[in-house]
């Protein structure tokens, strides 16, 4: 079984090690739809390899004492003279339960010029979480350590931040490895995380996040690096009927329902706004809730996403004969974005 995979997926590699052992010729079941994707995936692709899923509902609902989820049923086993998806003759179905009939997304292999640029944000384990009004009365506050709250009262943005309007939130952030005795010096943030998060974080399993309560739970290091080079970066949600991208600028931290990407290119921003990559995206998105909204990941949808040759990532972008149209474009679809929704006489 691989790791990260869901308990359910065992009962798929029993079934099929029934079927190879000759104990069944045919196998149906019915788990939540996020069987085709992630970790949960391998077990399909395994069972596509050694057998045949010969029919598949991908994604249907599934109404049961109240619980409304979204669902997808498999059968598979020894080939049969009919091959159906959704009710539809096919002529295979892969992995991910799409029709073979198209591209195969499931050998898209991550890129390495796509590597090292996409990071979900803080994980906080607590309610670090503070309104704007607090984190301003904050940031004129003295210290023992003559250091102002600024160092570690930050503006930070969630999913809703992106998709409506901003929520004004600030956040505490120690960091990734301040001491105990280092945050306490910040008197007013410290006394804050002591009265709300530390009871409940000597109570995690985790034995990590009761020791050091005053640290988010995942505070992304590896992001914090990537952002030490530039001033803003491109933040998308998780979680998403529509996919669209924002530019953010570094201080504002952003909240594990968002992925952020660290790069302060506008070609790089206009070539995530393509239609092209919403296409990719969305074949390579798991599915998430009652809503079936898309879900973004970085590691099956950027980075396998192919960047046209010359403007990966990676590249200088600047040097490529197209990169600078793009980039005028994405600016100008960002000027007009922001002139929209923030006309400048409805704005102090």
């Amino acid at each position: 079984m691989p790791g990260g995979a869901d308990l359910v997926t065992y009962w798929f590699e029993k079934s099929r090690e029934h079927i190879q052992q000759g104990k069944a010729k045919h196998v149906g079941l019915v788990t939540t739809q996020s069987i085709r994707a992630g970790a949960n995936r391998k077990v399909l692709a395994r069972i596509v390899e050694s057998t045949t899923i010969f029919n598949a509902w991908s994604d249907e609902p599934w109404v049961n004492a109240g619980a409304a989820v979204r669902v997808s049923m498999v059968c598979f086993g020894n080939k049969t003279d009919e091959t159906q998806l959704d009710g539809q003759d096919v002529t295979l179905i892969h992995a991910d339960l799409s029709a073979g009939d198209g591209l195969d997304l499931t050998k898209a292999r991550q890129l390495a010029q796509n590597a090292g640029l996409a990071f979900v944000g803080s994980q906080k384990g607590g309610a670090f979480e503070v309104c704007g009004e607090v984190a301003r009365r904050w940031l004129c506050s003295p210290n023992p350590n003559q250091m102002a709250n600024s160092k570690v009262v930050r503006p930070w943005a969630n999913g809703q931040d992106i998709t409506t309007r901003s929520s004004d939130t600030w956040i505490i952030d120690f960091g990734v490895n301040r001491s105990q005795d280092d945050a306490e010096l910040y008197e007013l943030p410290y006394a804050y995380c002591k009265e709300n998060i530390l009871n409940v974080r000597i109570k995690s399993r985790e034995e990590r996040t009761g020791e050091i309560w005053w640290l988010h739970q995942r505070p992304r290091p590896e992001l914090r690096k990537a952002f030490s080079s530039i001033k803003r970066y491109i933040a998308t949600p998780r979680v998403s009927k529509h996919r669209l991208f924002v530019w953010l600028d570094v201080s504002v931290l952003p909240d594990s329902r968002l992925y952020a990407i660290a790069s302060d290119n506008d070609a790089i921003f206009g070539i995530l706004h393509s239609h092209i990559h919403e296409i990719w995206s969305l074949a390579t998105a798991s599915m998430h809730g009652v809503g079936n909204d898309p879900t973004y990941n970085a590691k099956s949808c950027f980075e396998t996403f192919p960047f046209p040759e010359g403007l990966t990532p990676n590249k200088a972008l600047s040097l490529h004969p197209h990169g600078d149209t793009i980039a005028q474009a994405a600016k100008r679809l960002n000027e007009l974005r922001e002139n929209w929704l923030n006309p400048p006489e409805w704005v102090d």
